[in-house]
């Protein structure tokens, strides 16, 4: 079949809306009509060059939820009709990373599609003159079709909107889950998250689920700050409006009369800056601070930090996917949002048409928008 795709054709060039022809699924393989897909900073990432994985020409886009079309062979659990968001981060629930229950990074089709490949070695994308074009992240959410691998796809339930739930794909769930998942915070926590974009914003989110006492937003945007309060933020840092350094504001914050050594017992980084990761570990409580980095840094990148800090009880984490095993964790979230639960309507700040979909990019290097949506 054909279908419209935004389609990278070389990094640092704005993606081309042209027709491309997309094969049928294979075996353990689902056809979906993409009805929403948001833009994310790791599309970007990827678009820049800067992605040391990055390949091209490719369909981007892993923030979806859209329709099955039609199944492949082998095909169990899905039907022609339901409801799904792609999963970059897939459940096999078979391979010894999904059997140990103590990471989600299923690596049942990993080397795959690292290169932009379906689980057989092939794409089922192709320009029209016959030229193969990748797959992205899995997912290729930035076309109006698409085929994923089973195992990539989460049924969620039918009432729920496209152009919001997409949003599920990624960030909240990055997000939420970052602190649920990963960090696991507890009731009366103090913590810091760096960086208040959509990221950051679903941190806050999380926090206040768990019933963190002291939310603390670092930004360098002060318009950032009545967003971070929306959510649940309860005290807000500009480290260029401050004297000194900001890991001594926050340990300054967060001294009581009885704690006066002071440190967030929580951190999280949702900047990809290796500097301001190593500000957010050190801004935790000696002897239990726990820092988890949820941005992407770029290629090269290294992040440091003394030894004593790591000595003295402070941990170091990361998290992809906020520690979500997607199949079984996202459907619970989309059920959150449509009970109130969660807020994610006031954070897609800009619906697009596929046509428009650069502008979405131009939106969020001008930091103007949270999430940019593009429907179909």
């Amino acid at each position: 079949m054909r279908t419209r795709a935004a389609v990278a054709v070389a990094a640092g060039k704005p993606l081309e809306i042209m027709e491309v022809n997309l094969a049928d699924p294979k075996e353990g393989e689902v056809l979906v009509e993409i009805k929403a897909t948001g833009i994310c900073h790791t599309d970007e990432f990827t678009l820049s060059g800067a992605d040391p994985e990055g390949l091209f020409p490719a369909i981007l886009g892993h923030e979806g939820a859209g329709v099955v079309i039609a199944c492949g062979p082998g095909v169990t659990t899905l039907k022609p009709g339901d409801h799904v968001i792609p999963l970059y981060t897939p459940e096999c629930r078979q391979c010894p990373s999904c059997l140990s229950q103590k990471t989600n990074l299923c690596t049942s089709i990993r080397a795959t599609q690292g290169q932009g490949l379906m689980p057989d070695g092939t794409s089922r994308f192709s320009m029209l003159d016959g030229t193969p074009i990748h797959h992205y992240m899995g997912c290729s959410t930035f076309a109006n079709h698409t085929v994923v691998p089973e195992i990539a796809l989460a049924k969620v339930r039918e009432d729920a909107p496209f152009d919001k739930i997409c949003y599920i794909g990624c960030g909240v769930t990055t997000g939420i889950g970052a602190v649920l998942n990963t960090a696991k915070v507890e009731i009366g926590a103090k913590a810091v998250v760096f960086g208040l974009g959509g990221i950051g914003l679903n941190v806050i989110q999380g926090l206040r689920m768990a019933g963190a006492d002291m939310i603390i937003g670092v930004d360098l945007n002060n318009d950032k700050k009545p967003w971070g309060e929306k959510f649940g933020m309860t005290h807000f840092i500009n480290p260029k409006e401050i004297e000194g350094s900001v890991v001594q504001a926050i340990v300054e914050m967060t001294k009581t009369p009885f704690d006066q050594i002071g440190g967030a017992d929580y951190s999280f980084d949702c900047t990809g800056n290796v500097k301001v990761m190593r500000d957010a570990l050190e801004c935790t409580h000696r002897g239990w601070g726990v820092s988890v980095v949820i941005g992407v840094a770029p290629a090269g990148a290294e992040i440091q930090t003394r030894p004593f800090q790591l000595v003295t009880g402070r941990v170091w984490k990361g998290t992809a996917f906020g520690g979500a095993r997607g199949r079984t964790d996202v459907p619970k979230i989309v059920d959150w949002y449509m009970d109130g639960k969660i807020e994610i309507d006031s954070m897609i700040t800009h619906t697009l048409k596929l046509e428009d979909i650069n502008k979405g990019f131009d939106l969020m290097h001008a930091g103007e928008s949270i999430r940019a949506v593009v429907v179909f």
